[in-house]
């Protein structure tokens, strides 16, 4: 045999490009993500302001807990209006009910008209996430879903990390009415870029996400026990930002200013990094560490003593929980079928809204009779079974 002949041909790997991430589509979709955030989170702590000066300090309590009820009702219903008439007019009637009803409390700030405009902007956000993250979800490719839900995370959370702060800081210095004003304007800007979008998904192209339904998606494991996992920890964010404000008065009123803003830094800047690690390595081994992550973290700002620790604290807890947010969402979208990207999202963001619920609400039941650091330790013990619930996934 030659040695032409026994020399074997070189074999070439040949790299397929990854697909690109942002689109052009996926930008028009960035327009509403952060006139939804800006509308939800601009008038966030003013309500509760006007509702005070309007009534009690007992309206304010009503206010968020009008808003509150509202998202979680409606996240669990949006599947079914997505299913009648679609993607765009979900998401436009979500902006609508988000912004315009705003503007009525510069004119009426009376209790009933605050509760009625609470409510509408509950509807209107829990239409905008639900039927916003499926059609997100839908324009990002599979191989970077981690990535790209991270991105979203960012172009929606920076906004509304600034917004919140800002509406105070705005209705302090001119008064209650801009804010409002400015939540209306911003809201319903958004709209120009709903016509851009899809409004039935290519997965799914009737429209039929009601046939596999939200009680459907309780039912199945693959896509309840993610949303358990990051239930538990909502509901220690509840406790979080509920209680550390009271928790330091003694001290400095910046510790309390900075753990709160190390929490969603963190958690920000550890979505993107969880988003890029679980699509190469899969989603499920983050969930232990960022379990870990957020016990940890809750442990060190039950430390209220100490501001280095709650600040500390609060940063760590964060690392985790944007962990567990990026990682559970993408493996309910990886193991939901076809066509049902809004009923993942709408269970989703209803283990959000309704484990923070849980938590503000369960941590002021026993806040009074066992101190704050007790309570924040409770808080990180009831994430601990969680871990069970990640073995089996």
């Amino acid at each position: 045999m030659s040695t032409l002949e026994s020399t074997a041909a070189p074999s070439y790997a040949v790299a397929v490009p990854r697909p690109h991430l942002v689109s052009r589509a996926l930008l028009v979709r960035f327009v509403s993500i952060v006139g939804s955030s800006l509308g939800f989170y601009l008038p966030l702590s003013v309500v509760p302001l006007v509702a005070r000066d309007a009534g009690s300090a007992s309206s304010a309590g009503f206010a968020t807990v009008a808003l509150l009820l509202a998202t979680v009702s409606c996240e669990l219903v949006t599947p079914r209006l997505v299913s009648l008439v679609g993607y765009r007019t979900a998401l436009a009637v979500g902006l609508l009910l988000l912004g315009a009803p705003s503007i009525v409390l510069v004119f009426a700030a009376s209790t009933p008209a605050i509760l009625v405009v609470s409510v509408l902007r509950g509807a209107g956000f829990a239409v905008c996430a639900t039927a916003g993250g499926a059609v997100t979800a839908s324009l990002i490719p599979a191989e970077r879903r981690g990535e790209g839900l991270a991105l979203v995370g960012i172009v929606g959370g920076v906004p509304g990390m600034l917004a919140l702060p800002a509406g105070v800081w705005v209705a302090l210095r001119w008064g209650y009415a801009p804010v409002f004003v400015l939540t209306t304007v911003a809201t319903l800007l958004a709209l120009v870029s709903v016509p851009g979008l899809p409004s039935r998904l290519s997965s799914s192209p009737t429209g039929d996400v009601e046939e596999i339904g939200v009680l459907a998606g309780l039912r199945s494991v693959a896509i309840r026990r993610p949303a358990t996992i990051f239930a538990t920890s909502t509901a220690a964010i509840g406790v979080l930002v509920t209680f550390v404000p009271l928790a330091v008065t003694a001290a400095s009123a910046w510790v309390a200013a900075a753990a709160l803003l190390a929490q969603p830094a963190a958690s920000t800047a550890s979505r993107w990094l969880a988003g890029r690690i679980g699509d190469r390595r899969g989603q499920a081994c983050l969930l232990a560490p960022g379990l870990v992550l957020a016990i940890a973290g809750m442990l060190g700002v039950a430390l209220t003593h100490s501001p280095a620790a709650v600040i500390g604290g609060a940063f760590v807890f964060g690392l985790g929980f944007g962990i567990l947010q990026n990682a559970t969402l993408c493996l309910m979208f990886t193991r939901a079928p076809e066509g049902s990207e809004g009923v993942v999202s709408a269970i989703w963001n209803a283990s959000y809204d309704l484990g923070m619920a849980a938590g503000a609400l369960g941590g002021g039941l026993i806040v009074v009779h066992v101190g704050y650091a007790v309570t924040f330790v409770l808080a990180a013990l009831v994430m601990l079974p969680a871990l069970v619930g990640v073995r089996r996934t």
